[in-house]
């Protein structure tokens, strides 16, 4: 009888899944039984435990990442012996969701959890009254609810995991008591798996010594997937903020006091490209070159003027910024990103170049228009009316288009100024962009009267 087994991951899984169907059939039954319970034979690399010594093992990822199978691994790995009834490096686990249901229906009894995941002569019986897996050898996971830290006060454990960590309500308080309950054993130790949403104590846990990370996007699980799960949802959120915290797996960092919130990123999606009155492309040239040189940011953004300026709209339809070039590069880059959106003008910030920003992009196009304009007031004092701006609905971001690193910059400035690493280059071009677009014009608009004669 053919039999189906999980995607070949591991360097020897792909050897027997070259060998084909007739050569699994020819191995011996109990062999080929136990072949879909060798983790180490399927898991992808981001469902293994790091090496070296670890207090705390964070396994971000997108969702269907392979996440939960991840940490139920890691508990079967702990728990089990070298025979169903030998005992394993640990007795006593804690298995930690937001609720109870959660615990039990993912942690225990999903698709991907410990159950599934067990092999017949090892796997555990679950024990309802008591919330509770219990092992042939005798080993024990119990599952508790982060929403009410107190029932961690009294129990005590050799291991936990804590599964989708980042949107627990009372998170601080519920880690703090798993911490004082992981007392048992030799190396008590702890697996977090979660989708990195915005939590000030996944950001505690990851930057407290002892701990280790790992990540994968949905898509490194692609092949335990349907088809087109990806496919969808890429149709549907690509290039959100969405997109890229559940579906890249990625942690997306706020500023406190950030001028553009990641709400306030989300409301402002245009789903198509309108007819423009204006496109500019907005130039803030680096001070150096080389690898470890600013970038230079460069953004085309266009405008709808029709009407009172509290009618008009502006759409940002490119970063196209480049890293450690040098002049003739990011000038060639500035006039290729006007020509690809058929700007009306290049708007160049000359405080570091003076004349010669001007002169470097007419020495590629001589036939160019180029404003240069210098900045007078800090970042933050020169950002903030332009976020009032996204604040009216008046700045939009163009669905699809590759914005996510300036995104990233517009949530690290604030009101007191920049607060993230290296210089906000993508994010002083979209302000030069927005300013030229809808500020400077509507500074030197008149509403048109009618004279009586």
């Amino acid at each position: 009888m053919t039999r189906q087994i999980a995607a070949p991951t591991s360097p020897l899984a792909r050897r027997l899944a070259a060998l084909g169907p007739a050569a699994l059939d020819a191995l011996p039954p109990a062999t080929l039984a136990a072949l879909p319970f060798l983790w180490d034979l399927w898991a992808l690399p981001h469902q293994l435990p790091p090496p070296g010594p670890w207090r705390t093992w964070v396994a971000l990822g997108g969702r269907g990442a392979g996440k939960t199978r991840a940490g139920a691994e890691w508990v079967r790995s702990l728990v089990e012996g070298p025979r169903p009834a030998d005992p394993g490096r640990c007795r006593r686990v804690a298995l930690v969701a937001e609720t109870a249901d959660q615990a039990r229906e993912v942690m225990v009894m999903g698709e991907s959890g410990i159950l599934a995941c067990s092999p017949p002569d090892r796997r555990p019986r679950w024990i309802a009254t008591r919330r509770m897996l219990l092992w042939p050898n005798g080993a024990t996971a119990q599952t508790f609810s982060a929403c009410d830290p107190e029932s961690l006060r009294g129990p005590q454990f050799d291991a936990a995991w804590a599964d989708e960590l980042a949107k627990w309500r009372r998170g601080p308080d519920a880690w703090a008591m798993l911490q004082m309950g992981l007392r048992l054993g030799p190396d008590p130790r702890a697996v977090v798996t979660t989708t990195p949403r915005p939590s000030p104590l996944l950001d505690d846990i990851l930057r407290a010594p002892g701990t280790v990370q790992t990540h994968a996007a949905t898509g490194a699980n692609r092949a335990n997937l349907a088809p087109d799960f990806l496919d969808r949802l890429d149709a549907l959120y690509g290039g959100t903020r969405l997109a890229r915290q559940e579906i890249a797996g990625e942690r997306l960092e706020t500023q406190a006091g950030a001028l553009w919130s990641p709400a306030l990123l989300e409301s402002c999606r245009a789903p198509w490209r309108p007819a423009f009155d204006r496109v500019v492309v907005a130039v803030d040239p680096a001070v150096s070159t080389g690898k470890s040189a600013d970038s230079t940011g460069i953004v085309a953004a266009g405008a709808v003027m029709q009407g009172a300026p509290r009618d008009w709209r502006a759409v940002v339809l490119e970063d196209a910024t480049v890293r450690g070039a040098s002049p003739e590069e990011w000038g060639r880059a500035a006039i290729a990103c006007a020509r690809r959106h058929d700007a009306d003008r290049i708007v160049a910030e000359d405080n570091q170049g003076g004349a010669m920003v001007e002169s470097i992009l007419r020495g590629i196009d001589p036939t160019i228009a180029v404003t240069r304009v210098r900045a007078r007031s800090a970042k933050g004092i020169r950002a903030e009316p332009v976020a009032a701006l996204y604040e009216q609905g008046r700045v939009h971001h163009l669905r699809g288009a590759d914005l996510a690193a300036l995104e990233d910059q517009m949530r690290a400035m604030t009101a007191a100024g920049w607060r993230g690493r290296g210089s906000p280059d993508r994010l002083d071009a979209l302000v030069w962009a927005v300013h030229a677009l809808l500020v400077a014009p509507a500074a030197t608009w008149s509403e048109p009267r009618l004279r009586a004669l």
